[in-house]
């Protein structure tokens, strides 16, 4: 898969912008704040519906501007996709697919894969659950679309229910409250599901990497912590892990009443990482942790890779700057052959063979 062109309006710090990269590898060089980032979140942004940076959609509005205009046709074989997106500085955005409007993440996700390393893909390991889970579930909804639904379909149900208990506390209708717990039951053990398929998937995969990129030849090992049901292992289907979700999620009720809050779902769950027995979030190095989180991503490249049968569009956000010259190598190592694109203050550290553009005063030309 690959994109073929980019058109932004009103997106960052770019007015009016474009730009008709190569199939393979595009590098990206520029002064800091020239905007090669924006680039890159702008390119992920077509592909997941979200700022990886963890933005506001309203920020991504250039100053001044109502609306943010983000346009890119993507091919992969004989098919292709064109994504359009207007972000407004307040209200709902609109996507169109292929000329056809009110798409959602489920719709993208089903024709791009994207994969994007970023400086602070540390946070995968060092930082609280929620990025953990939001890692699994990205790659989740890429791997089956109909992923996003179910994602989608809890967090609608979870607000509901959450609404009622800040609403009316002990007060909350019983009747209502059974048809939410029934609600979030089954559909969290959907996600419950496709996130334990997902981390069968990934865990050997982040194994070996670490063992490539890693100093020490320590074993990366996962662990899934259900807040409800406790540790889970395999992959039981959704089926099977409704039932003990229900009995959790009802025993919970009493809590959930005095705190006026779900305290029991896919929402709290964590996914730890170990090293050699060690909690990597805590115990291992900072090196160590970088050498995991570069496993982590180049497994969700390989996994994607895999189910799709088409190598998904690869960003890499000055990650080169992270790492030394050896293991700057061997990570190159590891990429295989698809259209990437890598952002750098210096060209001459990024130890790859392709385009080479400069970044400056809005535009992008060949370097």
């Amino acid at each position: 898969m690959h994109l073929i062109w980019l058109e932004l309006r009103d997106f960052r710090s770019y007015r009016v912008f474009s730009f008709r990269p190569e199939p393979g590898v595009n590098v990206l060089v520029g002064d800091n704040g020239s905007g090669k980032t924006s680039i890159l979140e702008a390119i992920g942004y077509l592909a997941s519906l979200a700022s990886f940076r963890r933005s506001p959609d309203g920020a991504l509005v250039r100053r001044g501007a109502d609306a943010a205009i983000v346009r890119g046709e993507f091919s992969s074989g004989p098919t292709g996709a064109l994504v359009e997106i207007e972000t407004p500085v307040s209200g709902r955005r609109r996507v169109l697919l292929n000329g056809k409007g009110n798409r959602s993440r489920a719709d993208v996700a089903g024709v791009v894969a994207l994969v994007a390393f970023l400086p602070d893909d540390l946070d995968l390991v060092k930082r609280g659950p929620s990025y953990r889970r939001e890692y699994v579930d990205d790659v989740a909804a890429q791997a089956w679309p109909t992923a996003a639904v179910e994602q989608t379909d809890y967090e609608r149900v979870l607000r509901q229910r959450n609404a009622l208990l800040r609403r009316d506390g002990r007060r909350a209708d019983t009747e209502t409250l059974d048809v939410l717990d029934e609600g979030l039951s089954r559909l969290g053990a959907a996600v419950l599901a496709r996130r334990l398929a997902i981390v069968e998937l990934l865990a050997p995969a982040v194994s070996e990497l670490y063992a490539d990129l890693g100093d020490h030849p320590e074993e990366v090992a996962w662990e899934y912590l259900s807040s409800g049901i406790g540790r889970l292992t395999g992959t039981p289907t959704a089926a099977e892990l409704a039932p003990s979700l229900h009995e959790a999620v009802s025993a919970a009720r009493h809590a959930d009443l005095d705190r006026r809050t779900t305290t029991v779902g896919p929402h709290r769950d964590d996914i730890m990482v170990s090293l050699g027995g060690r909690d990597a979030r805590t115990r291992a190095s900072q090196g160590e942790q970088r050498s995991i989180a570069l496993g982590m991503r180049m497994a969700s490249y390989s996994v994607l890779t895999e189910r799709r049968g088409a190598t998904p569009v690869l960003l890499l956000d000055d990650v080169f700057s992270e790492l030394d010259a050896d293991r700057g190598r061997r990570f190159v190592a590891h990429l295989p052959a698809g259209q990437v694109f890598v952002t750098s203050a210096r060209s001459e550290e990024v130890p790859l063979v392709g385009a080479r553009w400069t970044v400056a005063g809005g535009k992008v030309v060949p370097a």
